[in-house]
């Protein structure tokens, strides 16, 4: 099947190298700039096009993938230049966009499909290395599934299907587990060097316990992963953290306050935390404004340690 890659960035240009090598022809090649079309063609070994609508005649599966506030543009440009037809499959990679974001290949007579990967991209010699095995969303129109199956089979990797109203949410949990495991990883950091560490021992330090952490996730599954303070009950421990926040780093205490709220969940769940020392630290970890200074139980708060 011939296949055409409209948006040569990182999903696009590593769709069409994992596909070309599975036996689909690539016919074309366009994107925002000639130069970065031609990038992308030399290394699918295929023709670069200036105008997308060519790329997509030549195509029989048309990939958009360009950025998502750029797809329905880019679709209803194509559409208005005659480049959709009947028996053509228009597919994008967005993971918070539906299908009806081409509704104006749809209205030309081709099938729509969204296809998201669960996956980070950063280039796309990453997006060759992680796609294979990952798993992917499938939404649109129902003649288009057996296609979107199919290409997902191809890189060896699951699939489900999701309604629409759905991916709002769906993309949410994706961007927590990938956008914000990065954050949480900058809190941690930044924490480490208000502590005193250099900064350039910082990463070097925390990726064998975060690397760990994912060990455990993967063995023991969640909430049973769960260990620390929280999962303890340890609520001195706690009050002792945001005691030195509150002097040292004063600037992280809150999301620091806000994620260790949701984890008296997780330990809830786990079983290892009691009512009694919930309510404890759901008092403690509460928002910060308006809040007395932190004291932590059983040491006077004016009292200076030697």
């Amino acid at each position: 099947m011939r296949i055409g890659i409209i948006g040569a960035g990182a999903v696009g240009t590593g769709m069409g190298l994992l596909l070309s090598r599975r036996g689909y022809t690539i016919a074309g090649v366009s994107s925002r700039t000639m130069a970065s079309a031609e990038r992308a063609a030399a290394r699918l070994n295929c023709p670069a096009f200036a105008d997308p609508e060519t790329v997509a005649r030549r195509s029989e599966i048309v990939f958009i993938t360009t950025t998502d506030r750029a797809i329905g543009p880019v679709a209803a440009a194509i559409a208005g230049r005659g480049g959709f037809r009947p028996g053509q499959t228009v597919i994008h990679m967005s993971g918070s966009l539906t299908s009806a974001v081409l509704d104006p290949a749809r209205q030309a007579g081709a099938l729509a499909l969204a296809l998201h990967p669960l996956q980070s991209c950063t280039d796309a010699d990453m997006a060759v290395a992680n796609l294979p095995g990952s798993v992917f969303s499938l939404e649109g129109d129902r003649e288009a599934l057996p296609l979107g199956e199919r290409l997902v089979n191809d890189l060896e990797g699951e699939y489900f299907i999701i309604s629409p109203e759905a991916k709002p949410l769906y993309h949410a949990a994706a961007c927590v587990a990938s956008n914000y495991l990065v954050s949480i990883v900058d809190l941690s950091y930044r924490l480490m060097q208000a502590a005193g560490m250099a900064p350039d021992m910082v990463a070097r330090a925390l990726a064998p316990l975060i690397e760990g952490t994912w060990g455990n996730i993967k063995e023991k599954g969640v909430p049973r992963a769960l260990t620390g303070p929280i999962a303890r009950g340890d609520v001195a421990t706690i009050a002792s953290h945001l005691q030195a926040m509150a002097a040292r780093a004063p600037e992280l205490e809150e999301i620091y306050r806000a994620v260790g709220r949701y984890t008296i969940g997780v330990a809830g769940r786990k079983g290892s935390l009691n009512a009694r020392r919930a309510a404890l630290l759901g008092q403690l970890l509460a928002n910060s404004r308006g809040k007395s200074p932190v004291r932590v139980p059983g040491r006077s708060p004016n009292k200076k340690r030697s």
